[in-house]
């Protein structure tokens, strides 16, 4: 009895036997205490949850934040351990982010808990010949079960008895009807899980009718538990984002070993101390190190997480914003999330003399959902062929509860899966009128109609079948009186035909412009679905998503191909119908080893695995299950592909945001660095800036307006560029030269404000402080101008507007107040070491921090001159 046994594909009386058992006796109380040893209890295998301590540490893990911590030691060191503001200031920095980064993020193992939550408290099992009521964790396989509607199915079982037995297993195979379950012999072994018709999966619903079981599976072996399983297995992927400051952080590590050995070089040249030496280096080790970076980008994320809740999106996990923006597939559930999920007739037939009016009636009548119509609502509750039929109706001005009382219903034949059919009796004014709703091809043999009439609604129904509609017919007849006994040979021959309904769930109205954006931004959108072929395939063309030359593939076609060639041929797949949660896996998978980054979206606790092993798991926040969401990094309020595609939009203007705060504050950098090494390599008797202006400059004036960048508007246009290449360094396509220009231009104004100050205004040999306080303001002024520039790689500040970011604005205001107010209020003068400036230095101040800001728009100007003719005038004016 091993996990790979196919119970379905045996006979019952092979199934009894394999597990030595008796349908009417069922095991000993004996014999269970011994499979309870051998299997286990019924229950999930829980994961141990990750305490507070442990997440703490994953977060000091990350490399940007052990950059930051060794930046604090050495700072501590190169003051001669007795300067501790700083290295207090950077361990802040540190805890704010930690604090921020868990306070957001969810524990996976709520996937598991909500799984565990799904079990039957309570089962009914035949043992020793009596039948009892069992906690189901004490279930072992061998055990015989009877079930009825209403009761949640406690193990993997196969059927051995059904009485109009269905079941609701949307969440496990995404099958968005109830399936009705047979006590069929046997069924091929290459069945797929959601047409296993003798065969009930553990934690899904009965909805109808009951019957008799044997248990195969119980806990970890059921199919919740093998995706119980898959979610511990699946280890979390590391994010674009994650990867990129991990980069970074990398690269800053080698240009602070760099820039200490470099400067220790210089200084045993220079025959200076070397203690001396060595606490210089140190310090500029740590001034090229941007000490905000990792509490702005976690800020800034943030801050994204709350623009999304506004668009209908939850986002569990801060990096999960930005990795949005890289998506260049989305494969996407089809119930709910490109569809309306709701059974709808789209199309309806009538021959004859038969008018609608009579089809619809029928329909509403031979129908047992319920119609609750209040003022403005309107709620039908059943069955969802059902519920089509009777909305229908209520649409076409037929109420389906002033129907009934027009029309009694008197007697009945239930629905049958065998004969197909269903059959009511109603009371009317001259006698009883039987009305028949069912399978066409069945129907129309218990109708009175000639071959041509025959035929001609039987290519009917071939047609609308051939759109991938659910059809049903509708027939009538009237008797004088209700028989003593009924008999479908007597209620259900003699019929007259009164017509078809084509049903369909059918595509959700906005998702079609929305597929169409995937397109505009290169993103490729996939469908994957546990309904039929035919079904997915007609909604991906009304949609779109299946195109010209694409390829649909089902779950049993998958189970043939192996692993390679689905990576190789994945592109040419843009449906796949009948798939399990493996295949699902499978398919994220092959798209992830072609180098794309993935998002799924899904509901059910079969999409759980896939979610989370995708690069983003987008959950149902309406219909999805616990399981799902509590696998995903994303829950979408209002269960609609739009959304994502609204937080592709977000997410690509996140990423573009952390890029220009990224950009600022390594440019500030190198700026500092390039003034401080040359005044060091040249051997200034004084250097340009000291230690505290360093700090300043890093954690007040530089973070300001590095924030404000973060919270720029998403720029038109964002979804018509192909995604960004994952695995591309963030330091490519002219970001690292942009970088490292402008911080030698910054560099550059700050030593010539210092040049200046100290030979051309002032005389060198009195250290008045004027050459020190003009490279400071002119660093500070020029960086505060620069901001404006970043704010938009291709656009001038004219184009977007220069009061379009009111967050920059107030950053600019506040960090241009407090520099103010450390150049002219004394007591602050004398903290940072400056000097009172005359009109003649504030103007050479002025003018040389204004060059990074005309340098930057005339380069823009140049290079994307014919984006921007309409700004010329103005950038000259």
């Amino acid at each position: 009895m091993n996990r790979l046994t196919l119970w379905f594909a045996k006979s019952k009386e092979d199934v009894l036997q394999a597990l030595d058992t008796d349908q009417q006796q069922g095991l000993s109380k004996q014999e269970v205490e011994k499979r309870l040893q051998s299997f286990g209890h019924n229950a999930l295998d829980v994961q141990k949850k990750e305490s507070l301590l442990k997440k703490v540490i994953g977060q000091l893990k990350d490399p940007m934040i052990i950059v930051l911590l060794i930046a604090a030691f050495l700072s501590y060191v190169s003051s001669g351990f007795e300067d501790w503001v700083e290295s207090v200031i950077i361990l802040l920095i540190v805890v704010i982010n930690a604090i921020i980064s868990i306070s957001q993020e969810n524990n996976a193992s709520k996937s598991l808990e909500a799984l565990q939550k799904m079990s039957a408290p309570l089962a009914k099992v035949i043992r020793d010949g009596q039948l009892e009521h069992v906690d189901t964790t004490t279930l072992v396989p061998g055990d015989i079960i009877e079930l009825e509607a209403g009761d949640l199915v406690p193990a993997d079982a196969r059927v051995l008895k059904a009485i109009n037995l269905k079941a609701d297993e949307a969440a496990m195979t995404g099958e968005s009807v109830p399936v009705n379950k047979k006590d069929l012999e046997t069924l091929p072994e290459d069945t797929g899980l959601a047409d296993r018709k003798n065969m009930l999966i553990s934690s899904t619903v009965i909805t109808n009718g009951r019957g008799t079981c044997v248990v195969t599976e119980t806990g970890m072996k059921t199919e919740v538990g093998r995706i119980a399983g898959m979610l511990i297995s699946e280890d979390e992927n590391t994010t674009p984002l994650q990867k990129k400051m991990a980069e970074i952080s990398k690269l800053l590590s080698i240009i602070c070993l760099g820039i200490c050995v470099l400067m220790f070089v210089v200084g045993l040249l220079y025959g200076r101390p070397i203690l001396d030496i060595f606490m210089m280096a140190v310090s500029l080790g740590v001034a090229a190190i941007p000490e905000g970076l990792a509490a702005i980008v976690t800020i800034v994320l943030a801050l994204g997480v709350q623009r999304l809740v506004k668009r209908n999106a939850i986002v569990k996990k801060l990096p999960a914003v930005e990795t949005l923006g890289a998506a260049s597939v989305i494969c996407s559930d089809k119930t709910g999330t490109l569809t309306q999920n709701k059974m709808t007739i789209v199309e309806t037939f009538t021959y004859g003399d038969q008018s609608e009016a009579q089809l619809l009636t029928i329909g509403a009548l031979c129908n047992d959902s319920k119609l609750t119509a209040t003022a403005g609502d309107v709620q039908v509750t059943g069955d969802p062929t059902e519920t089509a039929f009777v909305t229908k109706a209520y649409e076409e001005q037929l109420n389906k509860n002033e129907l009934e009382t027009t029309y009694p219903r008197v007697a009945e034949i239930p629905f049958d899966s065998e004969r197909k059919l269903m059959s009511t009796i109603h009371k009317t004014e001259t006698g009883y009128r039987v009305m028949v709703k069912g399978a066409p091809d069945v129907l129309l043999t218990r109708c009175i109609m000639d071959g041509t009439a025959q035929q001609t609604i039987a290519d009917k129904n071939a047609e609308m079948a051939s759109k991938a509609l659910r059809v049903l017919g509708a027939a009538y007849k009237d008797i004088p009186a209700i028989p003593a006994e009924l008999t479908s040979e007597d209620i259900e021959n003699g019929l007259t035909f009164a017509g078809l309904v084509g049903m369909i769930d059918p595509p959700r109205q906005e998702v079609k412009e929305a597929v169409a954006q995937c397109y505009d931004a290169g993103i490729r959108p996939v469908m994957i679905t546990g309904d039929h072929k035919l079904t997915a395939v007609a909604i991906a063309k009304e949609l779109d998503i299946f195109r010209s030359g694409d390829q649909a593939l089902t779950g049993a076609e998958l189970d043939t191909m192996p692993q390679e060639i689905l990576e190789e041929e994945v592109g040419h797949y843009s449906v796949y119908a009948r798939v399990s949660p493996e295949h699902k896996m499978r398919i994220v998978k092959a798209w992830q080893a072609n180098g794309m980054v993935v998002a799924m979206t899904g509901d059910g606790v079969n999409d759980a695995p896939a979610l989370k092993v995708a690069d983003i798991g987008c959950a149902m926040g309406i219909t999805g299950t616990d399981v799902a969401k509590g696998a995903a990094d994303m829950i979408l309020t209002d269960d609609n592909f739009a959304t994502i595609v609204h937080a592709v939009e977000q997410g690509r203007g996140i990423y573009a945001n952390i890029k220009k705060s990224i950009q600022y504050l390594l440019s500030c950098n190198i700026g500092e660095i390039i003034t401080i090494f040359v005044a060091t390599a040249l051997n200034f008797h004084q250097m340009p800036l000291v230690a505290i202006q360093l700090l300043w400059l890093n954690l007040v004036t530089d973070s300001l307006p590095a924030l404000a960048l973060g919270m720029e508007p998403v720029e038109p246009g964002v979804m018509k560029q192909k995604p960004r290449d994952s695995r591309k360094s963030i330091f490519a396509d002219g970001f690292a030269s942009s970088m490292i220009f402008y911080g030698v231009l910054v560099g550059a104004i700050t030593l010539a404000a210092y040049w200046l100050g100290e030979y051309v205004l002032s005389d060198p040999a009195i250290a008045d402080g004027t050459a020190n306080t003009m490279a400071f303001a002119t660093l500070v002024f020029g960086e505060l101008t620069r901001a404006y520039a970043v704010r938009s790689e291709t656009r001038s500040i004219f184009s977007i507007g220069l009061f379009s970011n009111s967050a920059m604005n107030k950053a600019f205001v506040v960090s241009l107040a407090m520099q103010l107010a450390v150049l002219f209020i004394p007591f602050l003068q004398d903290i940072f070491r400056v000097t009172s400036l005359n009109v003649t230095e504030w103007i050479i101040v002025i003018g040389l921090s204004l060059i990074p800001l005309i340098v930057s728009e005339l380069n823009k100007l140049i290079r994307h001159g014919g984006k921007n003719q309409d700004n010329a005038a103005e950038i000259a004016a």
